[in-house]
């Protein structure tokens, strides 16, 4: 397809962070577009994510489009792509591809698979998989130097989802365990709190215990309240240490909490994605990819490996790291561990005879590892899913993530199905336990209870706890009565975070000197920005107030008392002609006086983006719809 003509999307498709569907011809004429087929569930879209935002930093003129591809029946619901916009933090616009009729227009056969489409309407380039940014970045200098971009009259009509969101305690928590520590008396549920960038602390009844981490992306080590994670999934207890196992995923590090001195330590990792397939290491000498979950048996550590489809174990005593199964390509197959393949794996579980269960997500299986060999208990291959009980070889999942073992069960959080399953290991029989296999919120009998993509679960004192990720809550099933309930955290303020802690594309929030508003009467607040930029009018500009968001221009309620708002503002450089808008964000105080002006004119001083730190290794991991495309 190259040098051709890029066919126009189809009309009445349905868009995501932009108020109105894009047109190639309308819209975008006269730009460099880079389209992304992605579909959510996948690893290696998760991992190019930091790339795209890098080559968007280096190429503001660059329009860069989602084609959101949906490879499980559940990607299809805006709602849940929705939420995957909100989580992995995409601030591009992202068009929903029904019934892979984009995909198959622009010939795509992987995800994620990239077309950059040049300023007349040709098609320049296409690639799949990983590495993006070396493969792409030195055409595009190239291409910019023999064709400078014409400058569109207006801006992109961005509305991003983020913006708009509701806030809540949590944001899409992730992965839970139980700590029995020496120094309280019962045990405490410990939690990622992933997009908070921390772990909760909790007892059974939701009294919170401790907070960990600052709450802010990155990675630090030190005290509680300085400690930075970036989208943390898996724990693990060690009692012997008091000390807490964190997956930190997006960091791709292995960290631990010693919680008897309330600090945070690097154990694992580099910090950087491994660009490569990797055997064994030590410490913090060896790169990980995208480590999921953790369990724990004695002085080994079981690690889910997400990014490279493998589990490996670490030695704690000497901080040494080996892979456990998987061959690292993407598949089912059965067989010795390091000829075997795996898919995903984001779930662990250990039985009681040193078996270790895994939650094998792309291929909507449960695998054991055992005896030296990969076993499947139910799947069927990567694009076999659904949502059936009966016996092993009838039963479907879709998507699992987590994973817990009980009494001679298996306890599944089928993530994509909204439910939780319960595989019964004697009778070789899979039923359902919670939810019926659709989105919702709902307390009540277990058969009538609604969830919203959980991943984890846990049984603690009897009853079943629950991650319900895309809900933003921890759920409790009892068994005796069979009613699922909610678990109300408290107290709030000491859990409750700001409305918006970070901005990973655009800068972060910075304070304004106080500003007079009067007194127990409306105002309207005007902006004046620096020379050379513009206000882009098609873009969601506003202010938060007392959580409420009021569109700029709006007039504004009366204030009594100092009040601190956020104020939120959508900005193009020039003659409106970037093709995406920066958004810069500000917090300031309102000093309520009587001699104030009922319109507040705000100076703003100009932000500049932040930096985008990526590896520049070239990674070709790619997961093809009908297969898997190996390494060249």
């Amino acid at each position: 397809m190259l040098h051709r003509r890029a066919p126009e999307f189809p009309k009445n498709f349905r868009w995501l962070n932009v108020s109105r569907p894009l047109s190639l011809q309308k819209d975008l004429r006269g730009r460099f577009v880079l389209l992304d087929f992605w579909t959510y569930c996948c690893i290696n879209c998760i991992h190019v994510l930091p790339e795209l935002k890098r080559i968007e930093k280096e190429f503001p003129h660059l329009v860069v489009i989602g084609i959101h591809s949906a490879k499980f029946e559940n990607e299809n619901d805006e709602e849940n792509v929705r939420a995957a916009i909100l989580r992995y933090d995409i601030e591009h616009p992202v068009l929903l591809d029904e019934g892979y009729q984009v995909w198959q227009m622009y010939d795509s056969h992987a995800w994620p698979t990239f077309v950059l489409i040049g300023p007349e309407g040709e098609i320049l380039w296409r690639s799949s998989g990983e590495g993006i940014y070396d493969a792409l970045t030195p055409l595009l200098r190239k291409w910019y130097e023999a064709h400078t971009p014409s400058q569109a009259d207006k801006p992109l009509p961005l509305r991003l989802e983020k913006h708009v969101r509701a806030t809540g305690l949590l944001a899409f928590p992730g992965k839970v365990t139980v700590a029995y520590r020496p120094s309280h008396p019962g045990p405490i549920l410990y939690f990622t709190d992933s997009n908070h960038n921390r772990i909760v602390g909790t007892t059974p009844s939701g009294v919170i215990q401790e907070i960990i981490g600052s709450g802010d992306e990155g990675w630090q080590d030190g005290k509680y309240e300085e400690a930075a994670f970036f989208r943390p999934q898996g724990l693990a207890y060690n009692p012997a240490e008091d000390a807490l196992y964190v997956a930190d995923t997006e960091n791709h590090l292995i960290r631990r909490i010693r919680l008897s001195d309330r600090r945070v330590e690097t154990l694992a990792g580099t910090g950087k994605q491994s660009r490569r397939l990797l055997r064994e290491g030590r410490g913090t000498s060896i790169a990980l990819n995208s480590p999921w979950d953790l369990a724990l048996s004695g002085h080994t550590l079981y690690i889910a490996m997400a990014g490279s489809h493998q589990l490996w174990k670490m030695n704690l005593l000497d901080g040494s790291l080996h892979v456990v199964a998987g061959s690292g390509y993407e598949n089912l197959s059965d067989g010795p561990c390091l000829l075997a393949a795996l898919a995903q794996p984001s779930g662990l579980a250990l039985g009681p005879r040193g078996e270790l269960y895994v939650a094998d997500s792309e291929t909507s299986s449960i695998r054991v590892v055992q005896n030296g060999t990969v076993h499947t208990i139910v799947g069927k291959g990567l694009f076999d899913f659904g949502y059936r009980d009966g016996s092993f070889d009838e039963a479907l999942l879709q998507h699992p993530i987590g994973l817990c073992y009980h009494e001679e069960c298996l306890y599944v959080a089928d993530t994509y199905n909204h439910s939780i399953r319960k595989i019964d290991l004697r009778q070789k029989k899979v039923t359902t336990l919670i939810g019926a296999g659709k989105r919702g919120y709902q307390d009540g009998p277990a058969q009538e209870a609604l969830l919203n993509e959980p991943n984890d679960l846990l049984w603690v004192k009897d009853s079943l706890y629950i991650v319900d990720t895309n809900n933003h809550l921890l759920r409790r099933f009892d068994p005796h009565t069979g009613f699922v309930s909610t678990l109300e955290l408290y107290p709030v303020d000491k859990i409750a975070v700001p409305r918006a802690r970070t901005q990973s594309l655009f800068t972060r929030s910075v304070p304004l000197p106080p500003t007079s508003v009067p007194l127990r009467k409306p105002f309207r607040i005007e902006v004046n920005l620096p020379f050379g930029y513009v206000l882009n009018t098609e873009a969601p500009s506003g202010i938060s107030l007392s959580e409420k968001r009021y569109p700029l221009g709006e007039e504004l309620p009366p204030l009594e008392k100092p009040t601190e708002i956020s104020l939120e503002v959508y900005v193009c450089k020039g003659k409106a002609s970037f093709a995406q808008c920066l958004f810069w964000c500000y917090q300031l105080i309102l000093v309520p006086e009587s001699t104030a002006s009922s319109v507040v004119s705000l100076t703003l001083p100009p932000l500049e983006k932040e930096g985008i730190s990526s590896e520049s290794e070239v990674y070709p991991y790619s997961e093809e719809k009908q297969n898997w495309r190996s390494p060249s």
